[in-house]
């Protein structure tokens, strides 16, 4: 009996080893891994986008600058698909790795449980005269001994039946982790192929930049020329757009301290419950309402989450001062950011809010959406479906972009302002 009680001990301990071998990845791994494609795929789709716009701008002879500009953002799309596909491959290494030493693990405690059962079947058949079941049983002293020997009778046949299904799950299980390591080694041969495709067209896109900057040197005055005079335009649009964000600024305050007068002239035992608001505040910060508050702090708390106001595209112009890449004699003074889009791209609210302003500036149409204390203004529009004082939601279409009046491009330009004091979008948006 202590044999049988060790050899159970053993098998108890065979079966533990196994079973926690056979564990599946753990819930980081598969979520990393799902990451890891999720992000590859988002890439892959900014690169096809990208390459459409670089189509559309060789069909356009007056759209060099916005031409190199997407080359530039499709290297950088390029470079993040590389670092993607180099960090996916090395996660397939690992797995691989790891389902290999699973695999060899498995094949040695299979020999072990194998050569065990065997030594067991063997033993049954040397003794099998001897261990007879019911010359065994009845030759029992008494009752109570020969309960005990169906007892282990029960318990052997059990064990043995036990140890059988363990070496056919494990056979399985060995089986299993093998396809995987097919299917990985296949998976890791494609991105090391997908990897080399990216690389030869990586060289290709920078060929091209290089190229591009070449030409646009050649005519660099005439460039010069033509950026000027879109700054000029700029300036004159945001010094409309900023007369109109404070001119909505005073109106709102105005009316909100006429409604609070009314208020309190109706209510004698309060007539100076409303002291200081009777008065316009200040251009430059808006009162906000209890519910508008809500709405700023919403505004605030989405920073750097934000969806991007149109839903494909490439960022041709950069937010601040600073000298144009391609054309250093020209100081650029950007507010925003520039977005080239295709034709009649539709253009979404980044965050619910209010309508507060329409404008038609020098042949453009400007809409500006309110979010408590804070504005997102989108300019170079050709349509707008909303009106002024329409409640809007998160990513709900508000127009379409229009044509460049400098080429024949389609660009969105987008500001966040805070009252009236600019912010740079770029630290609101979500990086796609």
């Amino acid at each position: 009996m202590k044999s049988y009680k060790t050899r159970i001990s053993f098998v108890s301990i065979v079966l533990l080893a196994v079973a926690m071998l056979c564990v599946p990845l753990d819930a980081f791994s598969q979520s990393k891994s799902a990451k890891l494609k999720n992000d590859k795929k988002k890439i892959e789709t900014e690169i096809a986008n990208t390459q459409k716009l670089l189509k559309q701008t060789e069909k356009n002879k007056n759209a060099s600058l916005q031409q190199i500009s997407v080359l530039r953002q499709q290297i950088s799309n390029r470079e993040a698909l590389i670092t993607t596909l180099n960090t996916e491959i090395f996660e397939l290494e690992e797995e691989l790795a790891q389902n290999i030493k699973l695999s060899q693990d498995l094949n040695k405690k299979l020999e072990y449980m194998k050569s065990d059962y065997s030594r067991v079947v063997y033993l049954a058949y040397k003794n099998r005269k001897l261990i007879d079941k019911v010359t065994f049983l009845l030759s029992s002293d008494n009752f109570s001994q020969m309960f005990r020997r169906v007892k282990y009778y029960s318990v052997f046949a059990n064990n043995v039946k036990h140890q059988v299904d363990q070496i056919e799950k494990t056979q399985e299980e060995i089986k299993k982790k093998n396809e995987e390591i097919v299917q990985l080694k296949a998976e890791k041969l494609a991105l090391l192929e997908g990897k080399e495709v990216e690389i030869k067209k990586l060289e290709i896109d920078r060929t091209e930049t290089t190229k591009k900057a070449q030409e646009l040197k050649q005519k660099e005055k005439q460039l010069a020329s033509t950026l000027q005079e879109k700054q000029k335009k700029r300036k004159e649009l945001d010094i409309a757009i900023k007369k109109a964000i404070e001119a909505e600024i005073v109106a709102a305050n105005k009316k909100k301290a006429e409604e609070a007068a009314k208020a309190a002239k109706s209510k004698a035992n309060k007539a100076n419950a409303s002291s200081g608001s009777s008065k316009p505040a200040s251009g430059n910060a808006i009162v906000l309402t209890p519910d508008e508050q809500l709405v700023s702090n919403s505004f605030v708390n989405n920073k750097g989450k934000l969806p991007w106001p149109v839903a494909k595209g490439a960022k041709v112009g950069d937010f601040g001062s600073y000298p144009h890449p391609d054309v250093p004699s020209v100081m650029i003074e950007n507010r925003g950011i520039d977005i080239l889009v295709e034709p009649n791209t539709p253009v979404r609210a980044v965050f619910q809010g209010e309508v507060t302003g329409i404008l038609d500036v020098m042949g453009t149409k400007v809409l500006m959406i309110r979010h408590g204390e804070y504005l997102s203004v989108y300019q170079n529009l050709a349509s707008v479906n909303v009106k002024k004082g329409d409640k809007v939601n998160t990513k709900q279409t508000v127009g379409t972009v229009a044509k460049s009046t400098t080429n024949n491009t389609y660009e969105l330009h987008f500001e966040v302002w805070k009252n009236s004091t600019y912010l740079n979008p770029n630290q609101w948006l979500s990086g796609r």
